[in-house]
């Protein structure tokens, strides 16, 4: 049984279910969505249902059809500038005039009517256009590459990682991440050392991504303790990882004003024994009054229908039959009004579960910080780092590294003075990343022109112990202090 459960499972493996998120890639444009039935899509100025790809693997390539349904397409290696065979030495007599191209918006609009592929229009375009045979062979290939980009209809369906997500959002949003690039990201779960089975601490705003990159390189094995603020955790990207509920089990969150309580030792004397049952007992006060007030209301609509009753006995027959007909209906208010109490009554029992759940993963998220043994420190957030830095290295274990991630170097090289006063850290740097792409083409191999101005500053470190050192200089300083100096003699002249 063991063995066929293992069969069936790698069988999934890979295969797109309901539910799962999805990285959509069109070109250079990524998009994160969850994979629902009848839920429409709008990418890239197309709209579509994701219903089909269902049960297809990841890295499969779609094309968009009429209606908004998808049709799976195999990758071909053919090329459409294959076909063409004349070009031009040089482009010295290609005039852009704007009339080169026969066909028109309405005739390329009336192509596509007819349910012409992408490809299919493309070729049309190069049939009419009077400079293309003129042009340059890297000219055609140019030109055929901006018609397919804006032509094709085709999507292809990844998975979602750390490094497409990171491309997403610095491309889309990047504020939401802190201006934080792929290879920074990818450089600090280096320097961080995260691995399977650690126990790391996290304290970031950058929507989840480093904490997603985090859980993603862990793999599900070890301890994470999110250190967010006290508005409480963004995790849009986290979800959008799509993990399974495993990789939620070893994820603890901490708000950062319990930091504080806990390195002087008074957290559980008030958190765990005071907050706890009086935010329990809040949430249960506050239903109390909700159903109270709805109790009430009811009271008042009972008094009036009442009051509506009693002035209605000195009216004429009718109007007694339209009493009568009111009266009817008062078994199905009352079922209405109980449907209503009950909705009432579940909804405070969710968010009473919730309140325990999340107070339970605080007081589980200070015992793991309590021993003081974390394996790591990222800190990634649009806040001064320099006291969040001073506080959370104080949980590390020696010979630990940290990593501290800001767009400004001023805040940096104000830790790293601080670090140096403060001692217990070796091995103190301050870098900044630096990224340029390549173009890499037959005789065209160079650096892109157009590069990312700045991928931030890394400040990175390793702690020590130190209470033996400081003891050694501590006695050191005492016995200079009572060693009385010494006098030079005097010698006689001869």
């Amino acid at each position: 049984m063991a063995s066929l459960n293992s069969i069936q499972k790698s069988s999934h493996v890979g295969v797109i279910n309901e539910g799962d998120y999805v990285m959509l890639k069109k070109g250079d444009v990524y998009k994160a969505v969850q994979v629902l039935k009848r839920r429409k899509i709008i990418f890239e100025k197309q709209w579509f249902y994701l219903d089909n790809a269902i049960g297809e693997h990841y890295g499969s390539k779609f094309e968009v059809a009429s209606g908004g349904g998808l049709r799976s397409i195999k990758e071909t290696t053919e090329d459409t500038s294959a076909d063409v065979k004349a070009a031009g030495a040089d482009n010295r007599n290609i005039v852009d005039d704007g009339k080169s191209q026969k066909l028109t918006r309405d005739d390329i609009e009336a192509l596509k009517e007819k349910g012409l592929k992408g490809e299919e229009i493309i070729q049309q375009l190069i049939d009419n256009s009077t400079t293309f045979r003129d042009k340059t062979e890297f000219s055609q290939e140019k030109y055929i590459k901006k018609k397919k980009k804006k032509y094709e209809t085709t999507v292809t369906l990844l998975r979602p990682t750390a490094r497409l997500l990171a491309l997403m959002y610095i491309d889309r949003e990047p504020s939401k991440i802190c201006h934080l690039r792929y290879d920074t990201l990818a450089q600090m779960l280096t320097l961080g050392n995260i691995h399977a089975g650690s126990k790391v601490i996290v304290m970031e705003t950058c929507a989840g991504l480093v904490l997603g990159a985090v859980m993603e390189r862990m793999g599900g094995f070890g301890s994470v303790i999110h250190v967010y603020p006290s508005g409480g955790p963004v995790r849009a990207a986290t979800d959008s990882f799509g993990f399974p509920s495993s990789f939620y089990n070893g994820l603890y969150g901490l708000p950062v004003c319990k930091i504080k309580p806990l390195l002087s030792g008074t957290f559980f004397a008030k958190s765990s024994i005071n907050s706890e049952p009086e935010a329990v007992a809040l949430v249960a006060e506050e239903n109390d009054n909700a159903v109270d007030k709805k109790n009430h209301c009811e009271q008042e609509e009972e008094g009036q229908l009442n009051t509506a009753s009693t002035t209605d006995d000195s009216r004429t027959a009718g109007e007694e039959e339209e009493r009568m007909e009111v009266v009817s209906e008062d078994p199905e208010k009352q079922e209405s009004k109980e449907k209503s109490r009950k909705k009432c009554d579940d909804n405070a029992q969710e968010r009473r579960r919730r309140q325990e759940d999340k107070m339970q993963k605080q007081l589980e998220a200070a015992n793991l910080l309590r021993d003081r043994n974390a394996d790591g420190l990222i800190i990634a957030c649009r806040f001064h780092p320099c006291q969040l830095l001073l506080s959370l290295v104080e949980f590390l274990a020696p010979s630990r590294p940290f990593v501290v991630y800001c767009l400004y170097k001023e805040p940096l090289l104000e830790c790293y003075t601080m670090l140096r006063e403060r001692g217990g850290v070796v091995s103190l740097r301050v870098s900044e990343t630096w990224l340029r792409h390549y173009q890499v083409l037959p005789n065209r191999t160079h650096p892109k022109p157009i590069m990312s101005g700045g991928g931030g500053y890394l400040l990175t470190g390793t702690t020590v112990a130190m209470n033996s050192v400081k003891l050694a200089a501590d006695a050191s300083d005492s016995l200079k202090n009572e060693e009385p100096a010494c006098k030079k003699q005097k010698t006689e002249d001869s």
